[in-house]
């Protein structure tokens, strides 16, 4: 693995860093729940081996800016309704597709994994992903999303 030489891990959130649930209280106040271990491989193995984190997810929530911010990823776009476009974005700043790792689990993901995996990047996706990413997948980890799947592709990746 070596060879690809990763410098940017793209994230998904939910179905990814989290387990996909949604918890809402009677306020609106939004809950998520994170792996510890994944907070940890990204802090303490990918930061630092000089891999990049990025996340990009469709929703926004204040409780990911505060998880980020607990782990050290400072490079966050939420509300992205066009992934494929934030990511061409990101690209310009950063490097190319080839550089990219990208993990998710679902369909809004799809197209950025499929740019990424042609240009000779690495793409993962959590076990309880749908069966078109599993399919494009170079790595399905054994975990569910939310339940160390991130830290597993990490350390597949490493």
């Amino acid at each position: 693995m070596a060879e690809r030489n990763i410098k940017v891990l793209i994230m998904d959130v939910d179905g990814t860093l989290t387990d996909g649930k949604i918890y809402i209280g009677n306020s609106g106040e939004v809950f998520k729940a994170f792996c510890s271990k994944d907070g940890c491989g990204i802090k303490e193995i990918l930061i630092p081996a000089g891999i990049k984190p990025v996340i990009i997810t469709g929703r926004e929530s204040k409780i990911l800016e505060n998880r980020c911010k607990e782990i050290g990823i400072t490079k966050i776009y939420q509300g992205v309704q066009n992934k494929l476009e934030k990511l061409d974005m990101i690209t310009k700043l950063d490097c190319g597709y080839e550089n990219f790792a990208y993990i998710g689990d679902d369909i809004n993901d799809l197209s950025c994994m499929e740019k990424i995996k042609e240009a000779g990047g690495v793409i993962g996706c959590p076990a309880d992903a749908v069966k078109k990413i599993k399919e494009i997948s170079d790595y399905v980890c054994i975990h569910n999303g939310g339940c160390g799947a991130v830290r597993e592709f990490i350390e597949w990746i490493l």
